[in-house]
């Protein structure tokens, strides 16, 4: 009797991996575990050589990467691949960056691959978001200033109109509500001009590129100043944008003992 896709039994098992921002010390342990037992990984562009290190010898190491404006491996490839090696009888590693469930096209992959019968772990990553604020010394959300936080995309699937910034900038307003957005540095000029309609000029916005690694930058600014800034900047992707009050206390932040600063 023939097994239907559905129904397809393997030897082999799959986990997807959040690597976190690219400092190692950010790595969870249960991801470390994970890496470290894997004998097949699919590595993102984003994760470090340094967390890569941590796989076993004779692990076999395959590079996929995926970074906005540079040539990609497809995903239908990549799914393929990871079908491919689990019915192989291999322990595989999806590694990406930050986690693979905060615009890591984790859930295109739980979902192809539990059609073809094959059963997903998914061992949770610090996005970038997170660490980028947190390298700064001030929170994401704050009793006074934030009561909230969305994370966002400003990079639309082909034929999506994407986020509607408008909308976005009169809910955070009215919400005090922290924007972290992501993949937002080549559109930055239109997002801005969009969160203008619903946010003040004065909004504090920063900008972190390479968050947690030592080649991290940043800049602060205002929603106003902020393609400005970005320019002269010269920051680039892979870069996080924070929108809201929340960043009014970095300069603070800054002052602060050596020892109560963020790592």
């Amino acid at each position: 009797m023939t097994s239907s896709p559905n129904n397809l039994s393997s030897s082999g098992q799959c986990t997807l991996v959040g690597a976190g921002p690219g400092d190692p010390e950010l790595l969870t342990l249960k991801a470390l575990k994970a890496i470290q037992a894997a004998t097949v990984l699919l590595v993102d562009d984003l994760v470090s050589d340094e967390i890569v290190a941590y796989a076993r010898p004779g692990a076999r190491i395959v590079h996929v990467g995926k970074r906005g404006g540079c040539k990609s491996t497809p995903q239908e490839f990549i799914e393929k691949l990871m079908i491919m090696a689990v019915r192989e009888g291999e322990n595989v590693v999806r590694l990406k960056g930050g986690d693979p469930f905060i615009f890591g096209r984790g859930g295109e992959e739980v979902e192809h691959l539990q059609a073809a019968g094959i059963a997903v772990t998914v061992v949770n990553g610090i996005t970038a978001g997170l660490a980028a604020v947190s390298s700064l010394g001030v929170p994401l959300t704050h009793r006074r200033h934030a009561h909230g936080v969305v994370f966002v995309t400003g990079h639309a699937k082909p034929g999506d109109e994407g986020t509607d910034w408008r909308a976005l900038a009169d809910t955070a307003c009215k919400a005090k509500l922290t924007l972290v957005i992501y993949m937002g540095v080549s559109g930055a000029g239109r997002i801005q001009n969009e969160l203008l309609t619903g946010l003040p000029a004065t909004t504090p916005v920063a900008v972190i590129q390479n968050a947690s690694l030592p080649t991290q930058r940043h800049i602060t600014t205002t929603l106003g100043q902020l393609a400005t800034a970005l320019g002269e900047s010269g920051l680039a992707s892979p870069s996080v944008i924070v929108v809201g009050d929340v960043i009014s206390g970095v300069a603070a932040a800054a002052e602060l003992p050596a020892q109560f600063r963020a790592a």
